[in-house]
């Protein structure tokens, strides 16, 4: 009965413009009704999932999808209920406060205001002339749109070309701001707080990619009305857009993936189809070996995720992977009392294939891989407002510090 409920939204979508749209909050009382919204969540075009794990789900509608879902859920006695009648309002709100807050700040770039992506290659740069001895940026790549893609790679000047990395990437997914907004954030800490965190750099670099969907990411920045993006920006068929998380050959297409165009997780027409995703793809691999840590920021909802991603199969050092990610848990729960939740990834949510940290993991040799995934704040729960950016970086940089140092302590 559920497959042929699914089938009747199967439809064409176009981006969207958001006018008219909400978002409902589902509360599922079983694993049964859980499975069956995941089912529905890869089965369709007309309903956004924007939070979906096994107890928490969020979905962005239309009021024409709002209509068929609700009858739908109603039909299953599924509990819901609308937690924001107007999406177009608040990214209207966030945008006038973000340029208001980018134009008159005086905090640092990154806690002060969501800024471009042409001002953060500008800053990066500005960096590595102010500290050349220890900061080196890269132009590693162009988006489809030919922005160019960077890496940061921050050291302690000392010259060894021996050392271990720590990766750390971010905006992957366009809509999630908070997302290199923590980025920049580390970058800050290494370079600019340098004394206070020289401990880090001693026997490791750092490479930071601060914006992997630059093309998203910039079209979600360019009206209220595309907010909430999340795909790359190449054209397929009817719709627009990859999601790049799903796009990575290492168990391509396994599950938690779509080959619809028009879905959100749309994993491309074969591996690796989008430019983003070969600049990730070469930059990890040239660091094939070296890379004890890589770390993938996204957001939202407070998790601590790693291998694998692709099924519920535990990686032969989970319980490296657990002792690091649970140093980040506690760090951040004795500073703000936050819980995050640590995991297998397809054990705690749902499995996801061609996704960046089992590929930099499995294929790139990364002794640990990390997705953490960041505190949901805002309306819509992955955008925390401008004017909360500078408390939710100070928060996530101490999980970030805290699992540094135990992969540091373990592979000195």
């Amino acid at each position: 009965m559920w497959a042929k409920l699914l089938c009747i939204f199967l439809t064409f979508s176009s981006a969207f413009a958001l006018k008219g749209y909400k978002i409902l909050e589902i509360y599922p009382k079983n694993e049964n009704e859980s499975d069956f919204l995941h089912k529905l969540s890869q089965n369709n075009d007309k309903f956004d999932f924007i939070k979906l794990t096994k107890s928490e789900i969020q979905v962005l509608v239309s009021h024409e999808s709002h209509v068929l879902i609700t009858k739908l859920l109603t039909k299953n006695r599924i509990n819901y209920e609308t937690v924001n009648y107007d999406v177009l309002a608040d990214a209207i709100e966030e945008s006038k406060e973000n340029e208001h807050l980018c134009v008159f700040s005086k905090e640092r770039l990154g806690t002060d205001c969501y800024r471009s992506h042409g001002e953060i290659n500008d800053w990066i740069e500005e960096l590595q002339q102010k500290y050349p001895e220890r900061v080196f940026v890269k132009q590693v790549g162009f988006s489809y749109e030919h922005r160019e893609l960077k890496t940061i790679t921050i050291t302690n000047g000392d010259g060894r070309k021996d050392k271990k990395v720590i990766f750390v990437d971010s905006g992957m997914h366009a809509r999630e701001w908070i997302s290199p907004s923590t980025g920049i954030y580390v970058i800050q800490q290494l370079v600019e707080n340098f004394e206070e965190n020289k401990a880090l750099l001693e026997n490791f670099d750092w490479i930071v990619m601060p914006i992997i969907n630059a093309d998203g990411y910039e079209y979600t920045r360019s009206s209220p009305a595309n907010r909430m993006w999340r795909k790359t920006r190449q054209p397929y068929k009817t719709c627009t857009g990859v999601d790049p998380n799903r796009n990575f050959d290492f168990m391509y297409g396994f599950a938690g993936t779509s080959t619809l165009t028009c879905m959100e997780t749309y994993r491309g027409p074969q591996p690796f189809s989008e430019p983003e995703t070969v600049v990730l793809r070469d930059v990890l691999l040239s660091l094939k070996g070296k890379i004890s840590f890589y770390l993938t920021l996204h957001s939202h909802g407070a998790y601590l995720l790693y291998p694998y991603g692709y099924d519920r199969i535990l990686a032969p050092n989970t319980n490296e992977l657990e002792d690091v990610a649970q140093a980040g848990f506690n760090a951040i729960y004795n500073y703000s009392k936050r819980e995050y939740q640590v995991g297998n990834a397809a054990i705690l949510l749902y499995p996801a294939a061609g996704a960046s940290d089992d590929y930099a993991y499995a294929v790139a040799d990364a002794r640990i891989a990390i997705t953490m995934e960041l505190p949901s704040g805002g309306k819509k729960g992955f955008d925390p407002p401008p004017s909360d950016i500078k408390s939710y970086v100070e928060e996530s940089w101490v999980g970030i510090l805290a699992m540094a140092k135990k992969v540091i302590e373990k592979y000195n």
